[in-house]
């Protein structure tokens, strides 16, 4: 997961990443903690994988990382993206969570757990609980990306 983030921040976005570490749980949690990235608004890519590996990727960004990562994909000023509307923001971040999500995937397939995608999804908040998929383990990952925080939350369970 860390290098499917670092490769599309870095590619697409143009954007450095560098692990500043997180919670790995490799104990299956009933309840897990609140994702919080201070008490800014939250933009969250969420997007589910099914095959031989099954799970959940949710990328939490504060709403001003959203909207500068929407202006990079999309090369688009600030002025711009406000006169566009949050739309346009959402389906930026839908899209990269898909290639983060996609990154991520093949390299599943490629250990040999052949999965496939859902279509991404996006959630807007202040503070969100995730509960995860019976048995999952659970797997965050913060990346720092110039002044801002990046979370990657993945809940896998791989086999039956």
């Amino acid at each position: 997961m860390s290098a499917s983030v670092s490769n599309v921040f870095d590619v697409m976005l143009n954007l450095e990443t560098a692990a500043v570490g997180g919670l790995d749980s490799s104990v299956p949690s009933p309840q897990s903690p609140a994702i919080r990235l201070g008490d800014a608004p939250q933009i969250v890519g969420t997007i589910g994988f099914t095959g031989e590996a099954k799970g959940l990727v949710y990328l939490y960004l504060d709403l001003a990382f959203a909207r500068h990562c929407a202006g990079q994909i999309l090369g688009m000023t600030e002025s711009e993206l406000t006169v566009a509307g949050d739309e346009v923001v959402h389906d930026a971040i839908a899209e990269v969570t898909n290639m983060t999500a996609g990154g991520f995937k093949n390299c599943l397939c490629d250990c040999g757990y052949p999965c496939m995608l859902s279509l991404p999804s996006i959630l807007r908040g202040n503070s969100f609980y995730v509960v995860p998929v019976s048995n999952a383990m659970r797997h965050t990952l913060r990346f720092n990306c110039s002044e801002h925080t990046l979370v990657a939350d993945l809940f896998i369970k791989l086999g039956d």
